[in-house]
This record gives structure tokens, sequence and C-alpha cells, in this order.
């Protein structure tokens, strides 16, 4: 009677840690298909913030055919894109926590100068914490951000079709110049 009583209690526990582990790795799964289904809703309005500049003389002109050397999203590298637009600011990588909630989001590039709530004109410093009017992505408006890093430099917004599941994507908001190749 012991050995049944003892075998019955292994048996629980053993199924109690399995469904505890099937859990946890559904929750991380879901967490992470989560912020990849945020980043990848992302605002095709070609709208441009108030004082942007048209570049002068970039290296990509309006209507020119590239290919994109980054993965900024899924399916963005290595597709065919047209230049819509190119513009001369500063762009930076920042860190932000969405407003709507979920997992930080480390490292994403660009928001340009344009795009931070009282900017102004100088080139703001790496650490420092903003808030940005960018509306690229779900969550992204009014969130605090912080400065990762920033380059002066020629940004694109571009029309492509993803590699991974030939969506067209209109009016990406940003890549920069060494981000594009000429085809």
């Amino acid at each position: 009677m012991r050995i049944k009583k003892s075998i019955l209690y292994m048996s629980l526990i053993v199924s109690s840690l399995s469904l505890v582990a099937c859990n946890s790795s559904k929750t991380e799964t879901d967490t992470t298909e989560t912020k990849n289904e945020m980043h990848m809703e992302h605002s095709e309005s070609g709208e441009i913030p108030k004082g942007l500049k048209v570049s002068e003389n970039p290296k990509y002109k309006v209507g020119s055919k590239v290919s994109v050397q980054t993965e900024h999203m899924e399916g963005m590298k290595g597709a065919e894109a047209t230049i819509v637009g190119v513009y001369d600011t500063t762009a930076y990588m920042v860190s932000y926590d969405p407003t709507t909630g979920g997992a930080r989001e480390e490292n994403h590039k660009w928001v340009i100068q344009e795009e931070i709530k009282d900017a102004g004109t100088d080139s703001l410093q790496m650490g420092s914490e903003v808030i940005l009017e960018a509306d690229h992505m779900k969550g992204m408006k009014g969130a605090k951000a912080v400065i990762e890093s920033s380059e002066k430099t020629n940004v694109y917004m571009i029309d492509y079709t993803s590699t991974t599941d030939e969506k067209e994507v209109k009016n990406h908001k940003w890549v920069t110049e060494d981000e594009l190749l000429n085809l």
C-alpha cells in the first residue's frame, strides 16, 4: 500500500512539473511572438515630421531601386526596395518601454531628431532620456526612451516587398545610407 501511494505521489509530482515546464516554455514563446508581432506592425503613413529637410545630394535619389542590407524587421534583409523619400537629419538608435506594455524594445533603429519631443537642433548625447513622438510602431509614440547611439546621416523612407512572406511594405521609416546597396 505504501509503495502504491509513493508511486501515485511521484506520478503527480512528475505530471505537475511537466505542466509547469510546458507553461513556462509556452509563455516564453508567446512573449517572443508578441514582441515580433508588435515589431512587425508598423505604420505605413508617409507623413513627414515638421522641420525635416529633404536631402540635397543623397547617394540614392527618390525612385532609385536598392537592395536592403539590414534586418530591422523580419523579411527586410535582401529585399528590393524603392526610395520614396530621403532626408538630412540625425538618426538615433533608442531603447524604450512601449506605452502599450510588454517587453522593452532594445536598440531600435531608427528614430530621427524631428521625432523626439523638444529635441531642438543639436544632436542628443548617448544616454540622454527622451520622449518619442515617432509613431512607427504600436506603443512608440509617447514612450520614454534612452539614446543608445546617434549618427548625422541621410535617412531613407522605402517601399519594399518582404523576403519572408512577400507582403508589400509601404513608407518604412527609416534606413540609413550604409544599410542600402545599388541594384
